[in-house]
């Protein structure tokens, strides 16, 4: 069956006619349903005969009869003829976005903002859509994306690459990491300049330059230069290091939700600190299960912010 798939596949209609023709037994009716006259038929089947070098049927004025070898190539016949109709729809179903696999980045801290909850909601709209989660850092994900390893990733960057597009997912506020048996553990608000001689734990800035930045900016508005005893490659191992006493830090809000022991969370007071999260991707991708993936997260951060707006409106001044 290997040398007639490479010799006949493009002429599936060959196929197709053998298959009517077995079934009907009779060049009539079988020319009848295929909508042709009998002399393609005939013909259809002498070609098969001729490149196979088999007698598929025996025929005479008025009916047709498989040989064995008629009745071996009809089960063949069907299985190419199943298989080519369930190679199209397929390819159908992944050009519209129905099919498929997306590999898609994260950084740590995403698995406790909205990024689960993006793929629920993907899985349960196109059940046959893998999608498949990479951690890596924010510079890994780009390098990623770039040489196509990813579809996509979620990560901290303020101004998207050349040749990226980028859709916020919302700003996140940074808080002080403290350990749970600090001097102002468990205080409303920490001000930062009340730190001002601890040591700290920062994100390591050739990891995630966003992240370094950021926190070393909010550092500075209150006068601070931090010394710094620890550089992590990931926001847990941040609060690890803080919770066994090692010092203090900023970690996004989020992260309070990992559930770590031996740490306490305070608000900064008079410092407007935010890192930003996005979905990157490449500009010119023309993925049609990207573009799904994209329009959904964007409805549901759309919808996240609507229902924030309306409970801010709905609670008391």
């Amino acid at each position: 069956m290997g040398q007639m798939q490479d010799a006949i596949l493009m002429k599936t209609h060959l196929l197709r006619y053998f298959v009517v023709l077995a079934e009907e037994c009779h060049f009539g009716r079988a020319a009848q349903r295929l909508c042709i006259t009998q002399p393609p038929l005939s013909m259809a089947l002498k070609a098969l005969e001729e490149y196979l070098g088999v007698v598929l049927m025996e025929r005479d004025a008025k009916n047709v009869r498989l040989t064995t070898a008629g009745e071996v190539f009809l089960h063949e016949a069907r299985k190419v003829l199943a298989q080519i109709q369930y190679a199209g729809e397929v390819v159908r179903s992944v050009a519209a976005g129905q099919e498929g696999r997306l590999d898609i980045g994260i950084t740590g801290s995403m698995v406790y903002r909205k990024v689960p909850d993006f793929c629920r909601a993907f899985r349960a709209a196109r059940p046959r859509v893998e999608l498949c989660l990479h951690e890596m850092s924010t510079r890994e994900q780009l390098q990623a994306i770039a040489s196509g390893q990813i579809h996509c990733g979620f990560l901290n960057i303020g101004e998207p690459p050349q040749g990226m597009r980028t859709l916020s997912i919302g700003a996140e506020a940074f808080v002080c990491c403290l350990p749970a048996d600090h001097a102002q553990a468990g205080v409303a608000q920490i001000d930062l300049r009340s730190l001002a001689h601890e040591s700290w734990v920062m994100f390591a800035r050739e990891v995630a330059p966003a992240n370094y930045d950021n926190v070393i900016t909010c550092l500075q508005q209150a006068g601070i230069h931090p010394q710094t005893r620890h550089a992590a490659r990931q926001w847990l191992t941040v609060m690890a290091l803080v919770s066994t006493g090692q010092g203090v830090a900023l970690v996004p809000d989020c992260m309070r939700h990992a559930g770590m022991s031996g740490l306490s969370f305070a608000p900064l007071a008079g410092v407007d600190a935010l890192t930003p999260a996005v979905m990157a991707w490449k500009a010119e991708h023309a993925n049609p299960l990207l573009q799904a993936f994209a329009e959904l997260v964007q409805e549901q951060v759309l919808g996240s912010m609507s229902a924030l707006g309306q409970r801010q409106k709905q609670s008391p001044s």
